[in-house]
């Protein structure tokens, strides 16, 4: 457990920054220009060792009590580590003098670490990452009244005082078939993988596009592997031609898949991505995917970010992290108007108007999940381009 406390020296500047948070705190970005390569992340690096927990924290009446759950050992500790290191930049770029955040170690216990920081009177849980811990920590926080900021993107651990800040796929999913569809595809395929994932994304495909008025002629699953994936793109013309295709998995299966495609299914047929592609570096090297568009969270912040997050921690954060940062943002935001040591105002986070964050304008419905303002980037020769701007605001 490791608390992180930030004083500002200037009363009046603080003040003023509190009024304007959630937009002034970009002005930190405005003077980056290195941009870093899109889905870089950090080398491997030693697993680090948490502060020892103590059986609770003192009495505290000047600072909000924050916890961040995340792991900090084991396997997934290099995103744990980014995650909470971007926490710690928004503090200090927000001089969020109110503010004690303190960490605890999911890897080594969820449910350890989520009774601790209720025991240590954290008012409000960020984190974790993953859908199963996020629902351990739910049964321990929702009986003290301490609402969970995840940064999960499970929908079905939102609700009941659980915020999902993670990206929905099923929102990138609709952004680009209705970008399709203003382009005139009227005729769908997909191709998906087996799994839970894949049983989502063909819901949303055709729940959207029998909304806007279009098709699905073919939908077809398959394993991670060539010859699976092969004998998909066989099946997906059987029923007809179509005019778009939703490759609907990440960007090195993408990559994998797309020559398949043009081999068996269509050779011009547009190809149609989601948001994981956006974490790929691989694909605008790729000839096969060229052309082909995908919806997802704007990277023009974030890529100034990660240039500052570079220099300070000498490596790349992953592109998860942003969400930690927003989350910071969004916190200072709510602690104006929030008194210290009541309970955190919970119907503040529903806020029709949204946030602004390093991913793009964002805000909470009333079952917990984030709604995003999205951009639809094409794939060119060696970069990406975006088409279709996101909307700056609801």
């Amino acid at each position: 457990m490791a608390d992180k406390v930030y004083q500002g020296q200037d009363q009046t500047r603080r003040r003023r920054f509190l009024k304007w948070a959630g937009v002034s705190a970009f002005v930190f970005l405005a003077g980056c220009e290195t941009v870093v390569p899109r889905g870089a992340e950090p080398p491997p690096v030693a697993t680090p060792t948490p502060p020892p927990v103590t059986s609770g924290l003192p009495d505290d009446q000047k600072h909000h009590r924050i916890a961040l759950l995340v792991p900090l050992s084991g396997k997934n500790a290099g995103v744990g580590q980014s995650l909470a290191n971007a926490t710690t930049m928004a503090l200090l770029d927000t001089q969020a003098a109110n503010i004690r955040m303190t960490s605890y170690d999911t890897a080594k216990g969820v449910t350890a670490a989520a009774q601790s920081a209720i025991r240590d009177g954290n008012k409000l849980i960020i984190g974790p990452l993953l859908s199963d811990n996020v629902v351990a920590t739910a049964n321990i926080a929702r009986p003290a009244g301490v609402p969970i900021l995840s940064f999960s993107n499970d929908t079905g651990a939102a609700g009941n005082n659980v915020y999902i800040l993670g990206h929905i796929p099923a929102q990138s999913i609709t952004r680009v078939v209705d970008y399709a569809k203003s382009k005139g595809v009227n005729r769908f395929a997909a191709l998906v993988p087996n799994g839970v994932y894949g049983q989502r994304a063909s819901s949303t495909l055709l729940r959207r596009v029998k909304d806007v008025g279009g098709t699905v002629v073919s939908i077809q699953t398959f394993n991670r592997d060539s010859k699976s994936i092969e004998a998909a793109t066989k099946k997906l013309a059987d029923n007809g031609d179509f005019e778009a295709v939703l490759l609907a998995d990440n960007g090195d299966m993408a990559i994998k898949a797309a020559p398949y495609i043009r081999k068996n299914a269509s050779a011009t047929a547009r190809i149609l991505g989601t948001d994981l592609w956006n974490t790929s570096s691989n694909l605008a090297g790729a000839p096969s995917i060229r052309g082909a568009w995908f919806a997802s969270v704007s990277d023009s912040l974030y890529k100034q970010y990660a240039d500052k997050y570079r220099a300070r921690y000498g490596r790349a954060p992953f592109r998860l992290s942003s969400l930690g940062y927003d989350s910071v943002l969004l916190t200072v935001k709510v602690a104006r108007n929030w008194k210290v040591g009541s309970p955190f105002p919970i119907n503040q986070l529903t806020d029709p108007g949204g946030f602004i964050g390093l991913d793009g304008v964002f805000r909470f419905k009333a079952d917990g999940v984030s709604e995003r303002a999205l951009e639809v980037q094409e794939i060119r020769s060696g970069s990406f381009a975006v088409i279709d701007p996101a909307p700056k605001g609801f």
